[in-house]
């Protein structure tokens, strides 16, 4: 009798967490389950060398 108590506990949690996340995912404070994913190909890239090497307009480092 414990674990079907425990289960229902369980349960109950699980089904509370995630009308919480629907929730907050409806005010865009998350993406939960009723947002696509982003199409990451149509974000903007930077190259890494780019990244890593410093542009020409820096001062020298003393």
């Amino acid at each position: 009798m414990e674990i079907v108590v425990a289960l229902l506990f369980v349960a109950v949690v699980l089904f509370g967490l995630d009308r919480l996340m629907l929730w907050l995912e409806s005010r865009g404070h998350v993406n939960w389950r009723r947002t696509k994913r982003r199409d990451l190909s149509a974000e903007p890239t930077a190259e890494l060398d780019s990244l890593l090497t410093g542009s020409s307009q820096e001062p020298p480092r003393r």
